[in-house]
């Protein structure tokens, strides 16, 4: 099958919108939820100690993040200088769909992060 240009861009506007959507969202809700950037299906989410301070999240953390978003079946990247975002790329054929359900497992890890249930001490490498 032949997929046309133009409605694998809207797929990829309309998307990527309602992903950037559910990231406002959950950096609103968690303040180690530092910012949120991208643009169609190319997106970052930035990891601080809190809002107030704006220091990098121990990159421990961000394994921690990461380990339990992939057994709730969704895969990160990470990058950033202190290696303290989350690169998401998913590919063009992504849907809304897919969308809400990466959203609602990112807000699942992030609640269990801030009730202290994630264990991130286990990431330590200085433990």
């Amino acid at each position: 099958a032949v997929v046309s240009t133009q409605s694998t861009g809207e797929n990829c506007r309309v998307v990527g919108d309602r992903f950037l959507a559910g990231y406002n969202y959950l950096r609103n809700k968690y303040d180690f939820v530092g910012d949120v950037r991208g643009k169609g299906l190319m997106m970052a989410m930035e990891f601080v100690e809190s809002k107030e301070t704006n220091n990098p999240l121990p990159m421990y953390y961000v394994n921690a993040i990461l380990e339990r978003a992939k057994d709730l079946g969704v895969l990160f990247g990470k990058g950033g200088l202190y290696i303290n975002c989350l690169r998401i790329q998913p590919p063009m054929c992504t849907t809304v769909e897919d969308a809400e359900f990466t959203i609602q497992v990112m807000d699942k890890v992030f609640a269990e992060l801030k009730e202290g249930i994630l264990d991130v001490e286990s990431f330590n490498p200085n433990k």
